[in-house]
């Protein structure tokens, strides 16, 4: 998917990228397969503020994605690929032979006219689903198990893809993108390819209006604000306080460790994003 750029003649347009949108080819999301979703403003069931930063935006239609894949042995076939607004990736709509219809996730080189079929007598071809002791050594994956039946977890944002490393003891090794190395059940269902929309990182927003449409509120920084109001507020001149950068209410957020130290998921994990071992209890 290429991303458009333009001539600087206004201001917004000198670092505004957009999306060409050239592999949609279905303008009206499935009736049956949405519905709006509501928005909070950030605020909890009290009405209080505990995300900062959002509000407004467009009215946005969530749709409803298959991540189970569960019609095991059903041919379906690709009718079109549709943009979805919550989501970086593109959606593929799917018609099985029994009339009903249903959303997945669209990998790179899926095409409108294509079959598909999920389940262990599927062949490894692109947007396929198969457990992980069928899928050849080496394969890229995304929409992973964690739990044989449970819905895809991992691996589904633009872009991703993970890799098959190996099968031993029940269990595949898996090298995600954020370069951790991950034991999954080899029971577990994944969808052969690499999530599509590829270039949406190159995507810049290039002025506060395109933020807002998303339903982003600018944020005051700690160091514009006075000692009252934030930790990291006064000092003469410009500064950044000397101390760790901390949210307003003190909590550290820079090298803050946010994963528990003894998660159960902990054993599965072989290698950590940062290339150390994953220490054991």
């Amino acid at each position: 998917m290429p991303v458009k750029s333009f001539r600087p003649l206004t201001p917004s347009t000198r670092y505004i990228t957009i999306a060409s949108f050239s592999e949609i080819t279905k303008s009206k999301p499935e009736k049956s397969l949405i519905y709006t979703r509501k928005k909070t403003g950030g605020r909890n069931s009290y009405g209080r503020v505990t995300s900062r930063g959002i509000g407004r935006g467009h009215k946005q239609k969530v749709r409803t994605v298959d991540f189970r894949r569960n019609k095991l042995g059903m041919e379906a076939k690709v009718v079109a690929i549709e943009y979805d607004p919550i989501r970086t990736a593109r959606l593929a709509l799917l018609e099985y032979k029994d009339g009903e219809r249903r959303y997945i996730i669209a990998p790179v080189g899926l095409a409108v006219g294509s079959t598909l079929k999920s389940g262990p007598d599927a062949a490894p071809d692109i947007g396929n689903a198969l457990p992980l002791k069928i899928v050849p050594i080496g394969h890229e994956v995304h929409a992973i198990e964690l739990i044989p039946g449970g819905g895809a977890k991992m691996v589904r944002s633009a872009g991703g893809a993970a890799t098959l490393m190996s099968r031993d003891n029940g269990h595949a090794q898996l090298r995600l993108p954020s370069g951790e190395i991950r034991l999954v059940h080899e029971d577990c269902l994944a969808t052969i390819g690499q999530v599509g929309n590829t270039e949406h990182e190159k995507v810049m927003l290039g002025k506060a209006g395109r933020a807002r449409h998303r339903g982003i509120r600018p944020l005051s920084r700690g160091v514009a604000k006075n000692p009252v109001d934030h930790p990291m507020g006064g000092g003469a001149g410009k500064t950044s306080g000397g101390g760790h950068p901390v949210t307003p209410w003190g909590v550290i957020t820079k090298g803050f460790k946010t994963r528990k130290k003894f998660k159960q998921s902990n054993s599965m994990i072989v290698t950590r994003r940062n290339g150390r071992p994953m220490k054991k209890k």
